[in-house]
């Protein structure tokens, strides 16, 4: 029989229990701050379920009654420059970060409260209603959340969706060296959620300061922790990850915040990350104001067992023994908590015909609908844009498309330390799969960070360091088609996070991709995202044909406020033409297209590679044809001043791309331009496009999938037939 040698996780894993001892050491000031911030937070979230009751919160009402012990604890820990977010069920963790940031010296839980807390309480509860007044304008709700200049990052419908963001702002702080920590609040539902594991795991690999802090209330809904894995102590998670882990009764408040302190201990001396698991029990459902008993998952008895645990009488009857406050002022304290939400509820309510109603002037006005989508792209003020026609500086008409991307990455990351490149061997083979990255690591070894294959995470990281400010992150993914696998944070975070939090942070990130068509990879390596994209809101997208181009919109790409993703393609890789000998700063518009061939019969749509082998296909055939390079291709950032006015000389169009039908660009813009264009089109909008299945391993039904030169010379002779011309018409 072999033998078998049991062993050690590489990180500890341990319970905290207080004993008699921590109890009479306990701070009494710091505990009346967070037995008035619980009674807050519990009179709030009461509040919340009896506006909802009436119908007054449109959407849901997650609320965290009976989950206040644990938000406290860990925020009354933290500096008004550490951060956190959370997820759907957030009201407690948002107020405990915001009333730690608005009371930084406590709160006297004896004393009439501030008008700072009663703002804070008034937009909270204002947001939650959809209102103007909230701290997203009303377009968060109960579950988007976001305060920065309290340290509130966000917080996110999405289960386990936010937690790589907060991994991306812990990024930010490590390379920052402010010690600052992050706290990423879940549920016991998120710890089987691949992004949150993922992202454990790049946390632990390059010691980021962020704690996961799990609430364990048993319940996913209806469904049982002990249902769903086979070790319910959550905090198990991290020996898996080598990351010292703390399970705590959250229910304790003072039990959380010795974890906490611990926790904190930790990351803010670059130990990395930590875990906390909170054991907590959320009296309600998971919305509204009904008992889980209600709906059959749970039994009163049990409800009534974690009820006798309440967080706040516990800490009170701590506070009494030591004769820090005594039983009426407790009272005293809960009365004023549940008046102050009274009355800020009777100020945005009233009652019309017999009924209570939100107050009409305090919801947002309709025109606000797509406000702040995308920036007013002010920061390219006094910028200097360029084309070829008219640049003065030295021109390498041999210059490899490849090299370029990698030479105008290599200048602006020596002008700009707040540049990281990141994603799946960037740092090796010379410059990642394609070079594409050469020599970057090398000049830069802490800014370019290659990951793990977890793109849902790293990606997620990524929009973190861009929320964050502080760091201006560039994606690499290596296909196009990962991007299905991190959909999550590149269309349900980073596309709408600016305009969902009201339409004012900023989500400067850029996203690199090729399209592959043509090299043999298949199903799941060939697509062409331009058409997902283009549908996709927040993001803007560009599409460089020529290395020179290449420059001008990358260095507008970094620049930009918003998301943008750069397409690039293999075709162009390894293709030469012009580009700058030196000069690698000057801009081109985001929305500016380029007419590269001048016609008059018909008006040709194309971008990357295919706008050589449009002109290559003109040429041929003798076609009076106008070709236009459209460069940008989002909606906000379509250039229809250049291609309207093509259109009206014209009077026809032919869209030509290469991929396939089904997730095509040219499909909604062939409808916009029957929209927009119909009494100057003489025809219907003509298309080439690939087929409908995606390309194939063969090299034959990989060919036959893609646009090729002779469909787009079929498309051309097809628009001219249709006017009763030759070719060369």
């Amino acid at each position: 029989m072999p033998e078998q040698i049991d062993l050690v996780a590489k990180s500890p894993w341990r319970e905290i229990r207080p004993v008699a001892a921590d109890y009479a050491a306990f701070d009494l000031g710091m505990g009346g701050s967070m037995l008035a911030e619980m009674h807050l937070i519990r009179a709030f979230e009461e509040k919340v379920l009896d506006l909802a009751g009436q119908n007054l919160v449109h959407g849901p009402a997650h609320s965290a009654i009976g989950q206040e012990g644990g938000a406290v604890g860990s925020a009354i820990t933290l500096r008004a420059s550490d951060q956190v977010n959370g997820s759907h069920r957030a009201h407690h963790q948002f107020l405990a970060k915001a009333l730690v940031y608005v009371a930084p010296d406590g709160i006297d839980p004896t004393a009439e409260f501030n008008s700072d807390i009663r703002a804070l309480a008034k937009r909270t509860l204002a947001e939650i209603c959809g209102l103007s007044q909230g701290f997203c304008k009303g377009r968060g709700g109960s579950m988007h959340l976001r305060w920065a200049e309290a340290g509130n990052l966000g917080t996110n419908a999405i289960v386990g969706g936010g937690v790589p963001m907060a991994a991306g702002a812990a990024f930010a702080h490590k390379k920052a060296g402010t010690g600052d920590v992050v706290y990423t609040y879940f549920g016991d539902g998120a710890t089987n959620i691949g992004s949150v594991l993922e992202t454990m795991n790049i946390a632990a690999a390059w010691k980021l300061p962020i704690c996961f802090f799990i609430e364990n209330n048993r319940y996913a809904v209806s469904t049982h922790v002990d249902e769903v894995t086979a070790e319910p102590r959550l905090s198990s998670r991290g020996l898996a990850f080598g990351i010292p882990a703390f399970k705590v009764d959250g229910m304790d408040a003072v039990a959380v915040q010795l974890a906490s302190e611990a926790a904190n201990d930790i990351m803010r001396n670059d130990g990395g990350p930590t875990i906390i698991e909170a054991d907590v029990y959320r009296y309600f459902h998971q919305n509204g104001p009904l008992p889980g008993s209600a709906f059959g998952y749970r039994s009163k008895a049990e409800e009534a067992e974690w009820r006798g645990r309440d967080p706040l009488n516990g800490l009170a009857a701590q506070l009494q023994q030591r004769q820090a406050i005594g039983e009426d002022a407790v009272a005293a304290l809960r009365t004023r908590c549940v008046s102050l939400m009274d009355e800020i509820a009777d100020e945005l309510t009233e009652t019309h015909d017999g009924k209570k109603r939100i107050i009409p002037a305090l919801w947002p006005e309709e025109s606000f609908r797509d406000s702040g989508l995308r920036g007013d792209l002010s920061e390219f003020d006094g910028v200097r844009f360029e084309e070829q026609e008219s640049f003065s500086g030295a021109i390498d008409e041999n210059a490899r498309f490849v090299d370029t991307v990698a030479d105008v990455m290599a200048a602006r990351m020596g002008e700009d330390e707040r540049i990281v490149v990141l994603g799946e061997d960037v740092h090796r083979l010379k410059g990642g799969t394609n070079g594409a990255t050469r020599g970057l690591s090398d000049a830069f070894p802490e800014r370019v960070l290659g990951t793990p294959i977890s793109e849902n995470a790293f990606t997620g990281i990524a929009a973190g360091m861009a929320a964050d400010g502080r760091v201006k992150p560039v994606i690499e993914f290596m296909y196009p088609d990962f991007m299905w696998v991190a959909a999550d944070q590149v269309f349900n975070q980073i596309g709408k996070a600016r305009h969902m939090f009201g339409g004012d942070s900023d989500m400067p990130l850029v996203l690199r991709t090729k399209v592959a068509m043509g090299t043999g990879y298949g199903s799941q390596h060939s697509m062409d995202p331009a058409g997902i994209f283009a549908t996709a809101p927040g993001w803007r997208i560009v599409a460089p044909s020529t290395p020179f181009d290449y420059v001008g919109l990358m260095n507008s790409a970094l620049l930009c406020r918003d998301p943008v993703l750069v397409i690039e393609h293999v075709d162009l890789y390894a293709s030469k033409g012009p580009a700058p000998a030196d000069d690698l700063d000057y801009f081109i518009p985001l929305g500016k297209a380029k007419v590269v061939r001048q016609g008059e019969r018909m008006t040709v749509l194309t971008y990357l590679s295919m706008v050589e082998k449009t002109r290559q296909a003109v040429e041929k055939l003798g076609v009076d044809a106008e070709i236009i390079d459209l460069r940008t291709l989002d909606r906000a950032g379509l250039d229809w001043e250049t291609v309207e006015a093509s259109i009206r000389k014209t009077g026809n169009v032919l869209i030509v791309e290469q991929g396939a039908s089904g997730t095509s660009y040219g499909g909604w813009l062939a409808d916009e331009l029957q929209r927009r264009c119909f009494d100057w089109l003489d025809q219907p909008v003509a298309r080439v496009h690939g087929a409908e299945a995606s390309p194939s391993i063969s090299k034959v039904l990989e060919a036959a999938a893609a646009a090729r030169p002779q469909d787009i010379e079929a498309g051309l002779a097809a628009v001219m037939a249709a006017q009763g011309l030759p070719l060369a018409g």
